[in-house]
């Protein structure tokens, strides 16, 4: 099966593995063919073939029991007006599909979401968005099931972006699971003798406590997943391939999108500290999960960086601690949609010695190159090895995230941690420029460091980024001092509502305080930057869409308002609008005030 051609470039893993049980699916769901408006049937058309039916449920495993090949399609984001790139790919695929299916039968293609535009696809007739809606799920439904052999989707972040169509969160996903013929938001499908595809979807969107982009994965799910797990052990042989939408965190994988990154929709469950890491401690406990693909960042497959292994030679670095797991980023089928230019799609070929994962690209009339190989060299084992150094374009740009790294006992930290000296001093007092790298552990256990010119909190056990706390607006040029705050002598501030305020969480407190001081030497100006509620100091700054869309039709009517109040007329300019939020503006524990200095009060001298 493996490529005699290829060259082990970088790296090669050690992987440690364990597997599960596994009854196959009932009987198999027809799938239906759905009604289309004209417009999207025309674009269906336009893919020059009618599309069959395709059955749901179990492979039947022909021919040979552990060969397995399935397609891996990223953020499809389909546009009926655009779909020249979708005709291309899907011809592009058909000569492997079937080259599998006449070798061995276990064929199947995954979705990882995302399958229409976030857009209105028609400007002309509506501004009504197409991702999520009834339309939008059927064409990708007619598409996926147009490549001969059977596929299994789940929900990204934009699949239930039905707004004008559907009220609630259940309402659409009721749809999406419909036309998709999925009994539930996960999946679960024998691929191969003792080997599992398993999919996770994204089930919030209007429902997000903080941005919609979230990729959320619903408690109902994790449960089912950690059964499935448990069911399936490595030490019975099984091996599982895991898909969702976005990675999870510690995944290791560094080509991201800056934007992810800081608004906190970059992992599984971005926002909530505790389900964050859930799943890479299921990846650590359950070596049976062979590789975990996932979409999202619409890069292309051409870095290693889009591929981390679950351990690497002593002699490279530490030890991720990544279980026995490949992660695997899989990049976009259509041009418009590419953030790197890149147009690839993920293919994995496998038996019982290993598995390899490979790029179709879309911009070679569909060819493939093998990435990485993996070779099982018992149930509990494996080696990896990636296939080719980077392949960069003139021009290329993305967010490679530097990812701060702690050693081990065979390695030191990285060059950019900042120690504790001997008197327990923390000296971060550089002037932060774009260039500045540098990380410290706070005394509560919160990580943070310097990237980018911007202050970004990191995971404390994994050290993937978080989120932003301070941007590279407000903090180049100035510097970052981390100070003792707590106080030997306890003072009792007069104040009302702050009596004893001093005393609180120092006094018999285990914990030492610190503040973080953002200094501006040529004008004197300190901030401080406070932490949130919970302790953490990345920033949730960006709310779900439907709060957002409320905001901006609050703001909307405040300016025809304010137009009308200043007679203005076609043409004037539009007067200025700012919003007001909370929640926080001041220590005090009385409420007096709540102007902003400088937005809607005059700034302070």
């Amino acid at each position: 099966m493996y490529s005699k051609m290829l060259l082990p470039v970088a790296l090669m893993a050690l992987l440690v593995a364990p597997g599960s049980a596994f009854m196959p699916s009932a009987t198999p769901v027809l799938r239906r063919s759905p009604m289309l408006s004209s417009r999207t049937q025309t674009g269906l058309n336009n893919l020059g073939q009618a599309f069959r039916v395709q059955q749901k449920g179990a492979s039947t495993l022909a021919m040979s029991a552990d060969q397995f090949t399935v397609g891996v399609l990223g953020d499809l984001h389909i546009d009926p007006r655009k779909m020249e790139d979708y005709e291309t790919g899907r011809q592009q695929w058909l000569p492997t599909l079937n080259d599998a299916k006449d070798s061995h039968g276990n064929v199947a293609m995954v979705s990882l979401g995302d399958l229409g535009e976030s857009k209105s696809v028609r400007p002309d007739e509506t501004s009504e968005l197409f991702a999520g809606t009834t339309e939008c799920h059927q064409m990708a439904a007619k598409f996926l099931g147009s490549f001969g052999v059977p596929y299994e989707v789940i929900g990204g972040n934009h699949d239930l972006e039905g707004l004008d169509e559907f009220a609630t969160d259940e309402q659409n996903l009721e749809v999406f699971l419909r036309e998709h013929g999925k009994p539930h938001a996960q999946f679960k499908r024998q691929i191969a003798e003792k080997t599992l595809l398993v999919g996770l979807g994204s089930t919030v969107f209007r429902d997000a406590k903080y941005t919609s982009h979230e990729v959320t994965i619903d408690d109902e799910q994790i449960a089912w997943f950690e059964d499935v797990l448990k069911a399936h052990p490595s030490t019975d042989g099984w091996k599982i391939f895991v898909f969702t939408h976005a990675p999870p965190n510690g995944s290791g994988l560094r080509v991201l999108q800056e934007n992810h990154v800081v608004n906190g929709c970059c992992w599984l469950n971005h926002s909530n500290e505790e389900m964050c890491s859930k799943f890479i401690e299921l990846v650590r406990e359950h070596r049976c999960i062979k590789a975990w693909f996932s979409g999202h960042f619409h890069l292309g497959q051409d870095y290693q960086d889009s591929i981390t292994f679950p351990t690497i030679d002593p002699k490279d670095g530490p030890y991720p601690n990544r279980g026995s797991c490949v992660f695997v980023q899989t990049s976009v089928m259509r041009g418009g949609t590419s953030r790197d230019g890149r147009q690839q799609s993920r293919l994995i070929r496998g038996d019982e010695k290993g598995f390899e994962i490979c790029t179709v690209d879309h911009q070679k009339d569909g060819a493939v190159r093998v990435d990485a190989s993996i070779t099982y060299t018992d149930s509990n084992h494996e080696v990896g090895v990636y296939a080719h150094k980077d392949e960069k374009n003139q021009g290329d740009e993305y967010f490679k995230v530097y990812q701060p790294c702690q050693g081990d006992e065979l390695h030191p930290p990285d060059a950019g941690y900042i120690p504790y000296d001997k008197y327990g001093i923390l000296a971060v007092n550089e002037e932060v420029t774009k260039e500045t790298v540098a990380w410290w552990r706070m005394a509560c256990g919160r990580t943070m460091g310097m990237l980018n010119g911007m202050l970004v909190e990191y995971d404390t056990s994994t050290l993937a980024p978080l989120g932003l706390i301070v941007g590279a607006d407000e903090l180049v040029g100035k510097s970052i001092h981390v100070l003792d705050s707590g106080l030997e002598d306890c003072i009792i501030d007069e104040d009302e509502g702050m009596e004893g305020a001093d005393c609180a969480g120092v006094s018999g407190g285990t914990l030492r305080e610190q503040a973080v001081v953002m200094y501006d030497p040529k004008t004197g100006d300190t901030t401080v930057v406070q932490p949130n509620e919970d302790g953490s100091y990345w920033r949730k700054i960006v709310r779900n869409k439907m709060v957002r869309m409320k905001e901006v039709r609050r703001i909307k009517a405040a300016r025809e308002f304010a137009r009308e109040q200043l007679n203005l007329k076609d043409g004037d300019e539009d007067p200025p609008v700012v919003s007001s939020w909370g929640p926080y503006t001041t220590t005090s524990g009385t409420a007096k005030r709540t102007g902003v200095a400088g937005l809607t009060v005059p700034a302070k001298k």
